[in-house]
């Protein structure tokens, strides 16, 4: 089997591809590589990563998507959210394996998500970035920032912090206030100014170049690493090399479900990213296809021996903003950070760890968005309760029960919208052809002898009792002359068979009372299922209708009984 070039979607996006463009690209790839150096650095360190790994983090994955993921603007790269839980996921996996190199383990979970999106894409399960909702995601990102930020504690004050969560750390820093070396705090917080600074005024030169290059020449000029300060150190100048890491004693049940949870969080915050972008370019977005994109890229890191990576909006936003018209971006990019790997290695030595950390802290801040919290808040308090659950998850659980948390928030929600679905009491309104919510339409009156009611929702297993009750406690308020009581089921996606012993029950137990029970506008997956339960036999088919007005009339044909008997005038 050979691969058809022609068929790849890099291909397929130079498709129309004008020489006038060209230019557009190249500015475009020289700045996101401009805005990635610095975050290409500094996030390794959250895990514990030598910073190279960080480089080859933005170069190969970096031409991986370019070949095979969908989009013409989206970035891949390292990512703070995805490096917080690759974190929590490798701790857990160097505490079963204390021998095992640092290296191999993220450069395994890169393999291993990758094959995740890839076997996502198999199964068409695009659709599972849904489970990250948006009041979850940002919560989510909020605590992840707070995480990072206390995570900083070290590189900006020199002080070892051991304690974890949020207050912890914070009153063993205080406690520790005498170890605290001030010239790193002080470059620490003047580069995080200087970022703030850069932000506020708009500067065309992103804020972490600029930190990047003062804090280097400063280094460079006063010694720093002679006078305490902490330095990044020695860069190999070494390209990345094509190797499968040392697979030999890792936890492979711990490296799956770390994995995991790095493929939810990182393809969940990179499909956010790639729908943003979309909705401002004005295109549709592809999730099965960023599945792709997304595998090729982590697959690529994984086999180039770094750690995962997702869609970067940072990246993403500068390519956007400075006109990059196709993935020929992504490709001037990966070149231009390899000339920095060959040529600017001794640089990179020098530079300062404070200023990474305040880069790092400054990134954490951008993660936390206040506004969409209090509009989630007017929109949605019961959302705005499960961002919250997301929040503090990571800052009090940790981040991979943080993601458990996030995820299962999100489910839960869901399953209590499904688990009490409403239901209403429909009737006609005089001189008008339809039935109407008795509730909402003043005008609509009940069918004398007829109880019309409309489930809003799916009857299964968990929430088949929760219905029962409510269509029994409808059925004890019927008037004494009611004689048929049609389910309009029009809005029932899908039965399961509890749901169809319950409505098979409920039918039995109102014709003891001399009702009978009819059911109108039913699915045909939901008819079948009920065929196949019995339901309908019991019910009768008469008692079957296509519509309410079907039922209606026959109704009004036949009579009140089951029997079919003419309706007394």
């Amino acid at each position: 089997m050979t691969l058809n070039l022609q068929s790849l979607p890099f291909a397929q996006g130079l498709r129309g591809y004008q020489m006038s463009w060209l230019r557009h690209d190249i500015s475009a790839g020289l700045a996101i590589a401009a805005v990635g150096l610095p975050s290409a650095i500094a996030y390794p360190a959250i895990a514990g990563l030598p910073p190279e790994t960080g480089l080859y983090a933005s170069i190969t994955p970096l031409v991986a998507y370019a070949l095979f993921g969908p989009s013409r603007q989206l970035i891949v790269g390292p990512d703070a959210a995805t490096m917080t839980v690759l974190a929590a996921a490798m701790a857990a996996v160097l505490a079963a394996a204390p021998e095992a190199d640092r290296v191999a383990v993220a450069a395994t979970m890169a393999l291993c998500v990758g094959a995740f999106c890839l076997l996502a894409r198999a199964l068409h399960l695009g659709i599972i970035a849904s489970f990250l909702s948006r009041p979850i995601l940002i919560g989510f990102f909020a605590g992840i920032s707070l995480s990072i930020m206390i995570g900083q504690i070290k590189r900006v004050t020199g002080v070892p912090i051991d304690a974890d969560g949020l207050i912890s750390p914070l009153v063993e820093l205080a406690r520790k206030a005498n170890l605290i070396h001030w010239p790193s705090l002080l470059l620490a917080a003047a580069m995080f100014a200087l970022l703030q600074a850069s932000s506020a005024l708009r500067s065309p030169i992103p804020g972490p170049v600029i930190v990047v290059v003062i804090s280097v020449l400063l280094s460079l000029l006063f010694d720093f690493q002679g006078h305490g300060i902490d330095v990044v150190g020695d860069v190999p100048s070494a390209l990345p090399s094509l190797h499968l890491p040392a697979l030999n004693g890792l936890p492979f049940d711990l490296i799956l479900s770390g994995s995991a949870a790095i493929f939810l969080v990182s393809f969940g915050a990179g499909i956010v990213t790639a729908r943003s972008f979309g909705a401002r370019g004005g295109y549709r977005v592809d999730a099965d296809g960023e599945l792709v994109g997304f595998g090729a890229a982590n697959v690529a890191a994984g086999l180039f021996g770094t750690f995962p990576v997702t869609a970067s909006d940072s990246r993403t936003a500068i390519n956007a903003n400075v006109g990059g018209r196709s993935q020929m971006a992504s490709i001037v990019a990966a070149a231009a950070l390899v000339a920095t790997l060959l040529f600017l290695s001794d640089a990179l030595r020098i530079l300062p760890v404070p200023a990474l950390g305040a880069i790092l802290v400054s990134a954490a801040i951008s993660l936390i968005d206040l506004s969409a919290l209090r509009q989630i808040w007017r929109i949605s308090p019961i959302e705005f309760v499960f961002a919250l659950f997301a929040l503090f998850g990571p800052i009090g659980l940790g981040v991979l029960y943080g993601v458990m948390i996030a995820i299962g928030a999100t489910l839960l929600y869901i399953l209590r919208q499904m688990m009490f679905p409403r239901e209403a009491m429909l009737g006609r309104i005089p001189g008008r052809d339809g039935f109407y919510k008795l509730h909402r339409s003043p005008s609509a009156r009940a069918v004398p002898g007829l109880a019309i009611t409309i489930v809003q929702g799916s009857l299964l297993f968990f929430n088949s009792d929760y219905v029962e009750k409510r269509l029994r406690e409808i059925a004890e308020t019927l008037a004494a002359d009611t004689k048929w009581f049609v389910l309009d089921a029009s809005a029932i996606a899908q039965i399961d068979s509890t749901g169809a012993t319950m409505l098979g029950d409920f039918a039995a137990d109102l014709a003891k009372r001399g009702i009978a029970v009819g059911l109108a506008e039913l699915h045909a997956d939901a008819r079948a299922l009920l065929g196949r339960a019995g339901v309908l036999a019991s019910i009768g088919p008469e008692m079957i209708f296509d519509d309410l007005d079907d039922a209606f009339r026959a109704f009004e044909a036949r009579g009140s009984g089951t029997s079919g008997s003419p309706m007394p005038s």
